[in-house]
């Protein structure tokens, strides 16, 4: 496989770029579509809802189904008394998390952090049971149930404002609680365009992978071979795995609608390849793929995403689907043509 260096992977982005609002409806955003099998790859400017002109019947579409949790708390550290907070990461086991947090010399070992709730009547403490690296801590929640009344959703640090209805940060179909970042490429659906798509004889399916922030984060250093990228958890449930089997042996395509569901599809099937077997399996556990260009797409055949940050897991990830070259000349296309990038921002499919 080919040495890759992570300056192989940045791009300028003018600020003014960065969407901080998202459109409205959902699916007026604009659509970028490139074509693989093109020589040029045939670039297209489209609006979402045209999507469904893409799309054939037998296609089986696959959606990431995990719903952002409040997952950013603030409070009070009980022997200073000073403000802090706490970022929870990834549910280990009932009532631990992994964390960030902030101010850290704040958060040792032993601390406790009692937490208020915007909605005047739920409270909880959390309790620092153990510092790692990279700033990561295990705590204690004291009462999981109340994570609703007590935080905020986090929003990534490129969003300058807080949208007015915080559902806009979730996709219509998340009912899967676990993520600290929305999986994008889902926000632009509407229900009535996943009716009109389903009316088009297009299947879909679910699978969860709960997003973690290292997905969305720089890759550090230019040796990308010594970058470690979290694992997520993640489920793919037996209709899905059935799904994806019978669209496989019909020769239909399989499109993932956004980037975590590649890495979701794609482990599973890296995982059923080693194992000498020729169906996917339903499967849940934890994804430790990283996809740099070179990787051997089995699943998937066509994806929706978002534009990614610039030296991102995420941006390598559809260089490796779409060919890197091609994938900046359209980001710089894109940003010409004056699309939205990131969370709130346009789409691309690539076919």
């Amino acid at each position: 496989m080919e040495s890759w260096r992570t300056g192989d992977f940045d791009y300028a982005l003018p600020e003014e770029r960065i969407a901080q609002t998202p459109v409205e409806p959902r699916d007026a955003s604009r659509l970028m579509v490139l074509h693989r099998d093109r020589p040029d790859g045939g670039l297209e400017h489209r609006t979402f809802r045209e999507l469904i002109e893409y799309l054939r019947p037998g296609d089986l579409m696959v959606f990431n189904r995990s719903r952002v949790i409040p997952a950013r708390l603030y409070g009070t550290e009980s022997q200073s008394g000073a403000r802090v907070e706490v970022l929870l990461v990834r549910r280990q086991e009932p009532g631990v998390w992994q964390a960030l947090g902030r101010p850290g010399r704040r958060l040792r070992v032993g601390a406790r952090v009692a937490v208020g709730g915007h909605d005047g009547t739920s409270s909880a403490q959390v309790e620092i049971l153990e510092a790692r690296e990279n700033g990561l801590r295990m705590v204690r929640v004291s009462d999981e149930t109340a994570l609703d009344g007590l935080g905020e959703l986090p929003l990534p640090p490129y969003i300058k404002q807080t949208p007015d209805d915080p559902d806009r940060y979730q996709t219509v179909y998340a009912d899967a609680p676990g993520s600290v970042a929305a999986p994008t490429a889902g926000l632009h659906f509407t229900e009535p365009l996943l009716d009109q798509i389903r009316s088009k004889g297009v299947s879909t399916a679910w699978v969860t992978l709960h997003v973690g922030l290292d997905t969305f984060r720089p890759v550090h250093g230019e040796d990308i071979s010594e970058h470690k990228i979290h694992t997520e958890w993640f489920e793919l449930p037996e209709d899905t795995a059935a799904a994806i089997n019978e669209t496989r042996r019909r020769g239909d395509r399989i499109i993932a609608v956004g980037t975590t569901t590649v890495r979701t599809l794609e482990h599973v099937a890296r995982d059923t390849h080693a194992n000498g077997a020729r169906e996917i399996p339903a499967s849940a556990g934890d994804a430790d793929l990283f996809i740099l260009p070179g990787h051997r797409f089995r699943l998937v055949d066509a994806m929706v995403t978002n534009f990614h940050l610039p030296r991102s897991t995420l941006l390598m990830l559809v260089s490796a689907f779409a060919d890197r070259e091609r994938i900046l000349a359209a980001y710089e296309e894109a940003i010409q043509r004056e699309y939205r990038f990131y969370s709130f921002g346009d789409a691309m499919l690539l076919l």
